[in-house]
């Protein structure tokens, strides 16, 4: 059966847009603020660039690893987490969106929740459909770097749980003040 040129073109578009894991718009940061300030984040579990502990996978516990972050910019009002593996196949994937993170939150220790994150923290939906964190867990035989990244921002996301990585980005658009983050990697 051959579709018609417009209904072909709306269905192709469709299928790329559904098979892409990459958000479609890159935050910008804030007017005013450069290119950011830096926030260093580190980890008890792991250095940059070295082997995620199984505890953190989905081989292991499949809990966030502790996060240790700096002071983000005076006028913070909230932070924002990604956990991302670059080396996906189709793309970036996302394995945690958390938002409305306090600014006053220095560490995010190992747990299964946002307890630790403040009041008004909450997770987004991450790439495998989940409301919370879903750690690295390439094909097998495969290795993937995984990216804890944070963002510092002048706003507080009005955004409730669930929310799409894709409505997260929209919502902090022009509000970042300043982002670190830390590297992995981890393989079967």
């Amino acid at each position: 059966m051959r579709l018609p040129l417009p209904r072909l073109v709306l269905v192709l578009s469709l299928g790329v847009l559904a098979g892409c894991g990459k958000p479609p718009i890159e935050p910008r940061y804030a007017a005013g603020a450069g290119q950011g300030a830096s926030i260093t984040v580190t980890s008890r579990s792991f250095t940059e660039g070295t082997r995620i502990p199984v505890d953190h996978t989905c081989d292991g516990s499949d809990v966030v690893p502790e996060l240790v972050l700096s002071s983000p910019p005076e006028s913070t009002k909230s932070l924002v987490l990604y956990v991302e593996d670059p080396d996906a196949s189709g793309g970036s994937f996302t394995h945690m969106v958390a938002f409305n993170i306090s600014p006053e939150v220095r560490k995010l220790p190992a747990a299964p929740d946002l307890a630790s994150a403040g009041e008004g923290a909450r997770y987004g939906v991450n790439d495998f459909g989940g409301v919370r964190y879903q750690g690295p867990c390439p094909p097998k035989g495969e290795a993937h770097r995984y990216r804890f990244r944070v963002f510092a921002i002048d706003t507080v996301l009005k955004l409730g749980e669930g929310a799409s990585r894709l409505k997260v980005d929209e919502a902090m658009d022009g509000h970042i003040l300043g982002e670190g983050s830390l590297m992995g990697h981890f393989g079967h």
